[in-house]
């Protein structure tokens, strides 16, 4: 995917992090960790995604390298997405396949600001607004983690969230 930009890298280092998949059916939620290659492809926590049977409510939070942070929510339209912080695409395939679905331009080498990219109102059906997402994403003191139990517990899973984390 990433030939359109010539962002390509050579060789990547182990990516460390969390895939886990959310799932709110019947009122209740669950959650499951996803293959660790979902943080090394968009493609891959699709697919991973995808193989979940729900009729309420899926998505998936990935947190890469201490980093930033992916919301991928699949839908039979394609996926919807946020990526944290765009600049990660400049040395992050992931986050790069991002930007190309989205199709977003990666920013400038030399562009330092962190800024996020795709759907901030992903999660406001579930009870996260798009402006209160945008306050999270901006809390950029913070691990890519630790803003993703801010969501879980302003979407009503904390619990079942830092459960998961505690199986990882």
């Amino acid at each position: 995917m990433r030939a359109e930009y010539g962002v390509r890298m050579a060789v990547q280092e182990p990516i460390t992090g969390f895939a886990v998949a959310v799932v709110r059916e019947d009122g209740r939620w669950r959650c499951s960790s996803l293959d660790q290659g979902a943080l090394a492809e968009l493609d891959a926590a699709i697919t991973e995604l995808g193989k979940l049977r729900s009729t309420g409510a899926a998505f998936g939070l990935l947190a890469i390298d201490d980093e930033f942070f992916v919301i991928v929510r699949p839908s039979p339209r394609g996926p919807s997405l946020l990526l944290s912080d765009a600049a990660a695409a400049l040395d992050y395939d992931i986050a790069a396949d991002v930007l190309d679905v989205l199709r977003v331009d990666p920013p400038d080498e030399d562009d330092d600001a962190v800024w996020p990219e795709g759907d901030l109102e992903i999660l406001s059906d579930l009870g996260l607004p798009g402006a209160e997402l945008q306050v999270i994403v901006g809390e950029v003191e913070l691990y890519p983690d630790e803003q993703l139990q801010m969501v879980a517990q302003r979407c009503g899973f904390a619990a079942e969230f830092a459960k998961i984390l505690d199986e990882i």
